[in-house]
């Protein structure tokens, strides 16, 4: 339970801190109405909703007295697995330029999907691809340039 609630508190701080910092972007008076400020903003509510989430959690795992287990949270195979995720979000961030954006994540989010997810690759490829490919158009709709990299997109 402790850890949930240093992960609420973090969170809070974080999307407080987000959206505060998102009141600091200037706005031209001509151009989209929304201007910049709308993406951060809908993030750091997002951010918000979410600690939400896990509070309503939390207080219905009290309610019910179920036993939480936590010493897991500090052994060597999960300092490993966070320790290796924060390396390959790393190297993700290294590839993204050269490689561009759709290779990069498809790239990126298949070895986590294939670790967290195991056994199945259709629906681990098929994922991955799908969202680096979507999340492209997507971008691409909203005007956002992304990374072609050394894909003729």
């Amino acid at each position: 339970m402790l850890i949930d609630r240093i992960i609420f508190v973090c969170t809070i701080i974080i999307a407080v801190v987000y959206l505060y910092g998102s009141t600091l972007i200037a706005v031209l008076e001509i151009g989209d109405p929304l201007g910049p400020k709308a993406f951060p903003r809908l993030l750091a509510i997002a951010l918000l909703f979410a600690a939400g989430l896990l509070a309503l959690e939390m207080w219905r795992a009290k309610a019910k007295n179920e036993p939480r287990i936590e010493s897991r949270a500090f052994e060597p195979r999960v300092i490993a697995v966070l320790a290796a995720v924060v390396a390959w979000t790393g190297a993700y961030y290294l590839l993204f330029e050269p490689l561009g954006y759709v290779i990069a994540t498809a790239i990126f989010l298949l070895p986590l999907m294939a670790f967290f997810n195991p056994r199945k690759w259709t629906a681990n490829i098929a994922t991955a691809v799908l969202f680096a490919i979507g999340t492209y158009w997507l971008f691409g709709k909203l005007e956002v340039a992304l990374p072609k990299g050394v894909l003729p997109l």
